[in-house]
């Protein structure tokens, strides 16, 4: 039901970030750098605050793993943006005659999720920020104090730092209505939350950058330190209790070494769990209806084992259950807990084919992991599963939103191209928040083919 109450709220914040936006728009590219990285350090020196304040709100996650999270983005975000030029003439192609001016695209609206609030916010206003834009915040119900709060704390430095007011707004008390009214009013939308969220902003009439759902398939090599594999996947999969979508999934690994794949991963903390009555009281806990228990979401391994009445081995890091290789098993989908699905492939052939099943199920186009030494099967796996990025010989969890190991660039919305319903299948950039006016010179002493050399 149309309401005036929330065109009206949307519409003052509007005003406000328009105001900001023309004013920032000035700011050559030393002032914007400066404004960029205060809101990752904001984030870096009230790390250990911001954790415990998310944890206790949304009741997910890990303290001690949003705390890495928060440090972690903050400089590898400011790493990978320090150094880049957004004001101006930002690139040049003397070969083509072509000059690249860098525009703002006006006031940016971002759409918070629960599991991630605070990175989330910080990761868009950087990006938003850098192209001199504003930008609007509607934080998820269930996480708004902790997302307001770090807006605050990051507009208190803007100020200090001679930044104008409302660069950066958050909506105080979220409703739908006022998100939609939201989603209808900014220039550029970016979402970060549910299929039913990122479809919305897809339907508002703006350009919008969404996410999709994950379920990265981990393909394990023969040839390899299965020692060394384990500890890495189950290092992304334990990552703050598994509430990141880039996190491991499945376990897909060679039948003839298979057993000693899961006694690598026993003996770095697994609970491995092979018989199929054991298997169908976690399927019955986990699942409801074919969708994740919400009561799971973002929670310990012990609460698995109470949800399901499992009795779990002290000290156990992840579960692992053995599909029952069925085309319907429900565990075959994203699990946002520490609980990952293993299979057995007798050819490498057969290991992609499991993976992509299980990714047209649900995930196609989010991430993939392989850990290998094989170059051609990397490769095969590259061009053959549908996804947008594969992370190898690393946890997914941690380094597919951007490293200071990888090229990927650093980021909390990971692109799933059209396999996903997503614009993009790359992580989101700054590049992405701003416009480029192109400057084209005519290339006078340029060699013209002739339509014979055209077509030939």
């Amino acid at each position: 039901m149309f309401k005036m109450d929330e065109v009206i709220k949307i519409r003052g914040m509007m005003v406000k970030a328009r105001i900001a936006q023309s004013v920032f728009e000035s700011f050559d590219q030393a002032g914007v750098d400066a404004i960029v990285k205060a809101i990752g350090k904001v984030v870096y020196d009230n790390a250990e605050e911001l954790a415990k304040d998310a944890v206790e709100e949304t009741g997910m996650g890990v303290y001690a793993d949003k705390v890495a999270k928060n440090k972690g983005k903050a400089k590898v975000i400011w790493n990978h943006l320090k150094d880049k030029k957004s004001v101006g003439i930002i690139g040049r192609d003397e070969s083509k005659g072509l000059v690249f001016v860098a525009k703002p695209k006006g006031v940016v609206g971002a759409i918070m999720p629960t599991t991630n609030p605070v990175v989330t916010l910080m990761c868009n206003a950087m990006l938003a920020l850098k192209g001199r834009n504003a930008i609007m915040i509607a934080p998820h119900p269930r996480a708004k104090a902790v997302t307001i709060k770090t807006a605050r704390l990051i507009n208190e430095k803007i100020i200090k730092l001679g930044g104008p007011e409302n660069l950066i707004q958050c909506i105080e008390e979220p409703t739908l209505p006022l998100t939609q009214e939201l989603m209808k009013s900014v220039d550029v939308l970016v979402a970060t939350g549910g299929p039913a969220m990122v479809n919305a902003a897809y339907s508002s009439g703006k350009p919008s950058y969404g996410v999709g759902p994950g379920n990265v398939q981990v393909l394990i090599d023969e040839g390899i330190d299965f020692n060394d594999a384990a500890q890495k996947v189950i290092d992304g999969r334990k990552f703050d209790n598994g509430i990141i979508c880039s996190g491991e999934q499945s376990i897909i690994a060679p039948a003839g070494k298979y057993d000693d794949v899961m006694a690598a991963f026993k003996a770095n903390g697994a609970f491995y769990v092979e018989d199929q009555a054991v298997v169908d009281k976690f399927r019955t806990a986990l699942f409801k209806e074919g969708h994740l228990c919400i009561d799971a979401v973002g929670q310990s391994v012990a609460k698995m084992g109470e949800l399901a009445g499992v009795e779990i081995p002290y000290n156990t890091k992840v579960i692992l259950l053995r599909s029952n290789d069925k085309d319907d098993d429900v565990l075959r989908k994203e699990k946002m807990f520490p609980v990952m699905v293993t299979f057995k492939y007798d050819t490498f052939a057969e290991a992609i084919t499991i993976a992509k099943q299980n990714l047209f199920i649900e995930g196609a186009g989010h991430s993939a992991a392989i850990h290998s030494n094989n170059k051609e099967n990397i490769e095969a796996a590259g061009i053959q599963l549908p996804i947008s990025r594969l992370v190898v010989n690393e946890p997914c969890s941690t380094t597919a939103g951007g490293s200071l190991y990888n090229g990927f660039a650093p980021t909390t919305t990971l692109g799933c191209g059209s396999w996903g319903n997503n614009s993009i299948s790359e992580n989101l950039d700054y590049m992405h928040l701003i416009n480029v006016s192109r400057v084209g010179y005519a290339l006078k002493n340029r060699p013209v083919p002739t339509d014979e050399e055209i077509w030939a």
